[in-house]
């Protein structure tokens, strides 16, 4: 008789531990899903010198736009929190949509192999980007739930375990996919 007790406090104690370890596990696999984004976005913010060297003998007179895509592109190399990062992305977005728009005026620039060749390479980094962030949001949309439904949430706020922000795009013209087309 005394087993049951026992038994009875012992599968307690032990669903208490697998609830605390898995929402463990899912603060940290948010931290990986947002160091993946900063993987990628790193590699994108690479390829924008590249790029921009290769064109600025070709667009003499549009120093304004190739300005604008390296002064986003080092706005967003200093972002830091989920939010600054979106916004960041949302300009650099912004300011690559003007480059391409006005480098489609330039038939020898789109002929250029090496200019073909980042092209190609920032539509697959941005199609990783886009990944990356699917994956954070996720990820966060799976540790915010657990934090919040019982019994889960009784160990979330015991062991301080905070929601976290999702990776969102608040201007209309950021939830457009760069156009990348020469």
């Amino acid at each position: 008789m005394i087993w049951v007790p026992i038994i009875i406090l012992a599968l307690i104690v032990f669903g208490c531990i697998m609830s605390y370890n898995r929402l463990v596990q899912l603060r940290q696999e948010t931290s990986n899903a947002f160091a993946q984004i900063d993987v990628q976005l790193k590699r994108r913010y690479d390829l924008i010198p590249n790029l921009v060297e290769s064109v600025k003998g070709y667009m003499k007179f549009e120093q304004e736009t190739l300005e604008k895509v390296i002064q986003a592109r080092n706005m967003a190399v200093g972002a830091q929190s989920v939010k600054e990062k979106a916004a960041a992305e949302g300009a650099v977005s912004s300011a690559l949509t003007g480059f391409f728009a006005i480098a489609e005026a330039y038939p020898d620039l789109k002929a250029n192999t090496n200019m073909l060749s980042l092209m190609e390479e920032l539509k697959g980094t941005e199609n990783k980007i886009s990944f990356a962030r699917q994956y954070y949001n996720d990820m966060v949309t799976l540790y915010n739930t657990k934090i919040e439904v019982f019994p889960s949430s009784i160990f979330a706020n015991m062991g301080g375990f905070r929601p976290k922000e999702l990776f969102e795009v608040e201007a209309p013209v950021e939830r457009e996919a760069v156009k990348v087309q020469f």
